[in-house]
This record gives C-alpha cells, sequence and structure tokens, in this order.
C-alpha cells in the first residue's frame, strides 16, 4: 500500500520503496549503487551537481497568498509566484518522486528546542538526502519518536526540469518557497545549497514573527575559558566560516544562527564550507573534517588516486564540502550558547579601499547592517566569474523575506542593551582593487579578528577616517601598521582617494535609495561626502 505519510503531500508511493531516515553509512552506500558519486581517499562521498554548481538566485520564489501578502518584502529578491503554478511545480515533483524511491530524512532546524522547526525533507537522491542529514540538527532518538507531522516539508528533485511557459519560472530551476502550505519546492538542480538556504529562508520568517527571535546569517563561535562570545556576519567569500574555525575557541556554527533573549543558537547542525585553495596549513579544522560522512560537492578527484584536488578549480570555484558539526574537533555541540559580547560584519572590498579593521558606534552598526556591502565572488552565484561589489542588506538579503528594517531593529535593540563592541573587518583587496592590488593575507586578517576578540585592539591608538565616518586603529598585535591605512598600499595615492570617494558615494546612493526615511542613521553611521 501506499506510504501514508507521503501521500498527504501528493506523493504516491509503496511503503517498502520509501527509505526513512537512513543512516549516513546507508545512504554513502546507496548513492554509491546508484552511481551518483565516487568515495575519494579521505573517505568523503565526491559528487558532481550537475549545471548548478551555485545558487540561482533568479530561480527562488515565494508563493503569492493572500496571508503572507503584506507581510513579505516583494522585489527583486523576493519573486512573487502564483498558487496556481505553485500547484504545476508541485505536481510534477509528486508525479516524478512517485517513480522514484525517495528518501526522506526527518530533521530539526534550531538548537535551541523552545524555538526549533521540525523539517522533513523528501530527496529523490541520496547524497541530497546524505547532505540534510549532516546539515539539519539531528533529533535524539527520543525526539524522532515522538516527531509527529512536520512544521515545514521539503521536496527536492533534481530530475523534474520545469518549463517557463508552463510553471512561471525563469528557467528549468525552480525553488519556490509556500509558507500557507508549509511546502518547499527545489526542482531542476542537484546543488545542495538550494535546500539549505530554503530551510534558512523560512526560518529567517518564522523566527522574526512568530517568535520575535533575531535570525543571522553569521557563523558564530566562543572563548571556552572566558565564555566570550562573537558573532561574524559575511557572505558566502568574506571569511566567515574560516575566520569563525578557531583552534583556541569553540564553533558554535559556520553560517546561519538566531539570537533569543537567552542568547545565540545554532540553526543547522552541520557546516557547508568552500574547498578551493584548501589547505591543511590555511584551514586545519575544515581539512581535518574532510572524512566519511562528509559530502564534497565538484571536487576534482585524481582519476588513480581518488586524492581530491582542491586546486582545481575546473568544474566551479565553488567547490563545497558538508560535514556535520561533530567533525569539528572543538564544536561546541550544543549549538547554544549565551549573549555575544562582539559583533564583526565581513566584507570582501574589490576596490580595496576600506581598511582591514574599523571600530564602528552602534549607530555605524546599524548602517553597515542595512547596508551589507561586499562583493560575490567566484562561483557562489551562477555567472559571477569575478568578484562584483554589491550591496547586500543584512549581509544575507537573498535569505531574508522579511523586510531589511524588521532585522535591523532587532539588532540594534540587542546591541544597545547588552553593549556590544562592533567591528567592520574587510577580508577583501588591498594594495590596489581587484586586478590590480591582491587579497589580504589571511594570517593578517587573523591576527585582527584575534585582537578584536581578547580585546586587545581596544588597546591602539584610533583616528577617524571622515569619508567613510569609522575609527580606524594605528596598530594592531601582529600586524604590520602599514596594511593598516589601505592608503599607504596603493602605490598611487591620487588614484586610492577617487577609488574610495567612488565607493564612498556608490554607499550613500544605495542607502538613500533604499532607505529614504534612515537619514538619521546615515548621517550617524555612514559615509561623509565632501561637497566639493
Amino acid at each position: 500500500m501506499f506510504d501514508e505519510r507521503l501521500s498527504a503531500y501528493g506523493i504516491r508511493v509503496q511503503e517498502e520503496d520509501v527509505h526513512w531516515d537512513l543512516s549516513v553509512t546507508q545512504l554513502v552506500e546507496e548513492a554509491l549503487v546508484r552511481k551518483e558519486g565516487e568515495l575519494a581517499s579521505t573517505g568523503s562521498l565526491v559528487v558532481r551537481t550537475g549545471d548548478r554548481c551555485g545558487r540561482s538566485p533568479k530561480d527562488r520564489f515565494i508563493v503569492d497568498t493572500e496571508a503572507q501578502r503584506s507581510v513579505i518584502c516583494w522585489g527583486d529578491v523576493n519573486r512573487p509566484i502564483s498558487e496556481e503554478h505553485y500547484r504545476r511545480i508541485k505536481r510534477g515533483i509528486c508525479e516524478r518522486l512517485s517513480e522514484r524511491d525517495p528518501f526522506v530524512i526527518r530533521g530539526l532546524a534550531g538548537a535551541r528546542r523552545p524555538h526549533s522547526r521540525k523539517f522533513m525533507v523528501v530527496a529523490e537522491e541520496a547524497h541530497q538526502a546524505l547532505f540534510v542529514k549532516q546539515m539539519l540538527v539531528r533529533p535524539n532518538r527520543f525526539e524522532l519518536w515522538r516527531y509527529g507531522d512536520p512544521d515545514f516539508v521539503v521536496l527536492a528533485c533534481p530530475s523534474f526540469k520545469c518549463d517557463p511557459k508552463v510553471h512561471g519560472t525563469n528557467s528549468e530551476v525552480a525553488v519556490v518557497i509556500n509558507f500557507e502550505e508549509r511546502v518547499v519546492l527545489v526542482a531542476g538542480t542537484g546543488y545542495s545549497g538550494e535546500i539549505k538556504k530554503a530551510v534558512f529562508s523560512v526560518m529567517n520568517y518564522l523566527l522574526p514573527v512568530e517568535d520575535d527571535v533575531l535570525t543571522m546569517h553569521c557563523s558564530a563561535n566562543v572563548d571556552p575559558a572566558t565564555n566570550s562570545s562573537a558573532v561574524f556576519f559575511g557572505l558566502s567569500g568574506t571569511g566567515k566560516t574560516t575566520l569563525s574555525a578557531d583552534p583556541r575557541r569553540q564553533l558554535i556554527g559556520d553560517d546561519e544562527h538566531a539570537w533569543c533573549r537567552e542568547g545565540v543558537f545554532n540553526i543547522e547542525g552541520g557546516c557547508y564550507a568552500k574547498t578551493i585553495g584548501l589547505t591543511r596549513n590555511r584551514e586545519p579544522e575544515i581539512w581535518d573534517a574532510i572524512r566519511f560522512g562528509t559530502l564534497c560537492e565538484n571536487v576534482v578527484l585524481n582519476p588513480l588516486t581518488r586524492k581530491p584536488d582542491y586546486m582545481d578549480d575546473s568544474v566551479t570555484e565553488n567547490t563545497r564540502v558538508s560535514y556535520p558539526v561533530e567533525y569539528v574537533k572543538n564544536a561546541l555541540l550544543t549549538g547554544v550558547d549565551g549573549i555575544p559580547d562582539v559583533v564583526i560584519f565581513l566584507t570582501a572590498d574589490a576596490f580595496g579601499v576600506l581598511p582591514p579593521v574599523s571600530r564602528l558606534t552602534p549607530e555605524g552598526a546599524k548602517y553597515h547592517f542595512l547596508t551589507g556591502f561586499t562583493s560575490k565572488v567566484a562561483g557562489t552565484e551562477e555567472g559571477v566569474e569575478e568578484p562584483q561589489p554589491t550591496f547586500s542588506s543584512m549581509f544575507g538579503e537573498p535569505f531574508m523575506p522579511l523586510a531589511p528594517e524588521v532585522y535591523a531593529r532587532k539588532l540594534g535593540e540587542k546591541i544597545g542593551r547588552h553593549q556590544v563592541r562592533c567591528y567592520l573587518v574587510n577580508t577583501g583587496w588591498t594594495g590596489g582593487p581587484y586586478g590590480t592590488g591582491h587579497r589580504i593575507d589571511l594570517g593578517a586578517t587573523r591576527a585582527i579578528v584575534d585582537a578584536v576578540l581578547d580585546g586587545s585592539i581596544e588597546e591602539a591608538t584610533f583616528v577617524h577616517n571622515d569619508l567613510f565616518n569609522l575609527d580606524v586603529p594605528l596598530s594592531c598585535p601582529g600586524v604590520e601598521p602599514r596594511i593598516l591605512d589601505p592608503r599607504s598600499t596603493w602605490v598611487d595615492g591620487c588614484a586610492y582617494d577617487r577609488c574610495a570617494l567612488e565607493l564612498a558615494i556608490m554607499f550613500k546612493e544605495n542607502f538613500d535609495r533604499r532607505f529614504p526615511d534612515m537619514a538619521d542613521i546615515a548621517e550617524a553611521g555612514g559615509p561623509h561626502i565632501p561637497e566639493a
């Protein structure tokens, strides 16, 4: 007979043909039997994700239902799709999954149980199920026994290709969120990051609206000796995962967190790190986490030795690995900690003009949170082949269904109430813009972050950068003083001045256009453009 638990969502498949909550070993075996991938010498499962090796932001939609119509921040990020087109896509996915032997994983989003949500993912392919099992918070046996009905269901089917004329999409790929039915559809792509960010997008709606909890696109870690925690905001390519993986601190999580009255908690149960250029010396925590049970996407293997070549970007620069937090030696396995002491905004400035580190006032923190300046790096999205300056509010606007002001207000309240120290750290270019300058040395950035976390940065003398309205230290332990002043790293100081002014104007124009009613925040925390 048909599995009743799946029939409720339109999937009609025999009970014996459904793979419910398989173990990691079983999922790896199934993936190998189905020839979805191959084992690397590290023991990890390596797969190719097809034509899509990154997220497809133009293929993400939210169903335009009456209940959510006035709540969602519609626009280029949150694109509406009709209920009729949603039902057509869902019908096609369900029919395709009914022809397969689907994999079902039941997990949780949110490590702090009073604010967690139950997600059930129905996946066409075994490696997708492995990804979900490692990335969601894993319920214990008692939680799984009393799991009941899920709060949200994700239906993932790479082999179902949308027809834009029939399904109202932009391409054969579609990621569709229906908050009314509490269903997510992922069609036409095998890139697992779409599942991950779809779950995050859902939580970015549910927790602020239903629990009055701030959700954040950030990593977080804590000093086990002092219990001092920090959060790192940043888009892909800014160093969020790398900088939070510190052997002297416990990792809370590398990408998605929430901040409630009691403190911060991880939304996920795993990490999803870029591997391009990975070496043991530079990123030992990530290197050591790659073993049996991990999933590598689009990593190239030596055909004879099966050794991964992390320098090979012939498939994509966005090579990835996912692994559970347990694979990080110094992870805080509960995923829960107290109120952060430090907030760090990470930006990868492709212009090469922002200082490597700046101290922010509370108003400056709110301004830069709303501005979200960084550079999209190659491979993280389809069509991005070199760094592209961009403004992404909240350092994660592609995943935020609500208006930026909602998240900014909550963050501002928490920073003010708890007197949290805030800093802007540039992990981008120095000595010139992209193509002329070079990325700031990771060792220097780590030293800067160390000084920020332990508070020694505050012993330096700070000077005010009038153009960007930032306080910049003249010294930092372990860092050559010269690089703290980006102008001094350029061969042509006048060229730096022109480029800096150009970026400051971009900041102002973006903020004036996006937030015309927040002139007070722009004045207090944003750039000051000279009248001349």
